[in-house]
């Protein structure tokens, strides 16, 4: 059950998920036991599943962020699999959709540049047959990286 303190144990975690369990059980209002308890129940519903730290992309010389569409002919869960597994070998695709619409994928590409990113489309054009790809280049990030709103969960 997603009740009030799992959804504060929640929202801490993602804006720190470093913190200790003291810390964290004093953030929530809780004993460290009855946290600890909550968290671990957490984790064996699979709602938290791991911890991450979050990374200045900029920083790190990857100030190009594109948008794939990705169309295709190929429908088969054959060739799906095979897809994924491709797309999945290419480190600079950080998220991956199949989606409904005019496109079939969207993809989330971060790279240092054009010339980088060109490599990557090379790459990906080179593994599977695809019928389309478009490409959109963010000119600004407005706000990346958001926290899933669990204040809208409802339970589960």
């Amino acid at each position: 059950m997603i009740d009030q303190f799992n959804k504060q144990i929640l929202k801490a975690l993602q804006e720190d998920a470093s913190l200790t369990q003291k810390e964290l059980a004093e953030r929530v209002n809780l004993s460290p036991n009855a946290c600890w308890n909550r968290v671990q129940a957490l984790r064996k519903k699979g709602i938290l599943t791991g911890q991450t730290a979050r990374l200045d992309r900029t920083k790190l010389d990857l100030g190009l962020v594109v948008f794939v569409m990705v169309r295709t002919r190929h429908h088969s869960a054959e060739w799906l699999e095979k897809f994924r597994r491709h797309v999945s070998s290419i480190p600079e695709v950080i998220d991956f959709f199949r989606i409904g619409g005019d496109y079939d994928y969207l993809l989330k590409v971060v790279s240092k540049d054009m010339a980088a990113y060109d490599g990557v489309y090379q790459r990906l054009i080179a593994g599977v047959e695809l019928d389309s790809v478009t490409s959109y280049f963010a000119m600004e990030a407005i706000e990346e990286q958001r926290p899933l709103p669990v204040k809208e969960m409802t339970g589960l």
